[in-house]
């Protein structure tokens, strides 16, 4: 059984980083071993792109609408316990996303399931901020965001062989929970029991300051950024690039590299440079490598392109969500929230606005709107103290 309660030998901040981020790590691997296997499901239930693609519509409504929420259980009862039973409840939905036989079955899955990734990401990243305090705020949280993107490297990779060997979903994903289970069982006795600021009478609604607006903003088109790359990198070598069918998947190869690269040294340039220059760096490297990839659309030069473009989103939302985290205007679950609502927003709308803009222009204009928004990461970090 995890034990909640606080033992009478102090635990040293290294053994709080190992374990939040082995945390971050089994996070990573519980979500992009749903993404490996969507397409076995897909074929399981014998449903169409369309049919799929909006019942996938309900994992980001599950994240959005326990949004509020998980930042004032947070704050309520402070994100240890937040965290662990989140780990718990995002490991059992995927397993049930494996065992669903139909749609119907699948819907409530993955609506549980992004309240568990929502519950587990407000909490964890504020497992972060109190570690990052221990260190006495010497940034450290990109390289927690970097072991979750090394997960889904190693989640992908697991995929692949599962479904080499013709294993069902829902054994897989039973096998990934177990593994889940006991990574957490092993890391919960080693997380940071007592947040700076929990308070039990703190309202579920609490309007956020000009900063956390300004953080919020950053993160908005960062993440538009990254949205449109994770959904929209294949089909622009596909269609605009024209690679061929071994090449397709290169540039999101490239961007998913350089961005897990990216999170592992971005701590120690946070350190040498100051928070916002990285971020400003970071807005210029998004603008450059599209616009690379738009205006030079060949094959190395968009891998180049995409390359940087890695670098580019790596760095911001972590260091934004660390800088949200030392709100003084309210308790760090809450203030991680608040910014976490806006940037999911930019994430949610970055790819269909590259769609619609793509359907009246073309694609490579529509990546175009894409790399200012890299511009604007940029500009309103000179902006908003970080």
């Amino acid at each position: 059984m995890i034990s909640l309660t606080a033992t009478a030998r102090p635990i040293s901040r290294k053994a709080h980083r190992v374990a939040v981020g082995a945390l971050f790590f089994l996070l990573g691997l519980c979500f992009a071993s749903w993404a490996s296997r969507i397409p076995s499901i897909q074929q399981r239930m014998g449903v169409s792109e369309a049919q799929l693609g909006l019942v996938l519509l309900a994992l980001p409504i599950g994240q959005l609408l326990s949004l509020p929420i998980t930042g004032w259980l947070v704050a309520k009862e402070g994100s240890r316990k937040v965290v662990i039973w989140g780990v718990v409840l995002y490991a059992v939905a995927l397993v049930g996303l494996g065992w669903a036989n139909n749609l119907y079955q699948l819907l409530p899955c993955l609506m549980l399931f992004g309240v568990g990734g929502n519950l587990t990401n407000i909490s964890v990243n504020t497992q972060a901020v109190g570690v990052e305090r221990l260190y006495k705020h010497k940034p450290i949280m990109a390289s927690f965001h970097g072991l979750w993107s090394l997960a889904g490297f190693v989640a992908a990779a697991m995929g692949s062989f599962m479904i080499g060997r013709a294993v069902p979903p829902g054994v897989h994903f039973i096998l990934i929970a177990l593994l889940i289970g006991a990574g957490l069982a092993v890391s919960a006795g080693y997380t940071v029991r007592e947040d700076s600021n929990v308070d039990p009478n703190q309202p579920i609604f609490v309007k956020p300051d000009k900063e956390l607006l300004g953080l919020g903003a950053i993160a908005f088109c960062a993440l538009i950024c990254e949205g449109a790359m994770f959904d929209w990198s294949g089909v622009y070598f596909k269609k605009v690039i024209q690679a061929d069918k071994d090449w397709v998947g290169a540039g999101y190869t490239a961007f998913m590299s350089t961005m897990a690269l990216g999170r592992f040294g971005a701590d120690k340039l946070a350190e040498r440079l100051g928070a916002r220059r990285v971020i400003q760096l970071c807005g210029l490297l998004t603008a450059t490598g599209l616009t690379i990839a738009v205006l030079l659309p060949t094959l190395g030069t968009a891998i180049v392109g995409f390359l940087l473009v890695g670098f580019g989103t790596s760095a911001v939302v972590p260091l934004v969500y660390s800088a949200a985290g030392r709100s003084t205007h309210m308790s760090a679950g809450m203030a991680l929230a608040s910014v976490s609502t806006i940037g999911f927003l930019g994430f949610l709308l970055g790819p269909p606005v590259v769609g619609m803009v793509a359907g009246a222009t073309s694609l490579r204009v529509s990546f175009l709107l894409i790399a200012f928004m890299g511009l604007c990461v940029s500009a309103v970090a000179s902006r908003v103290r970080v």
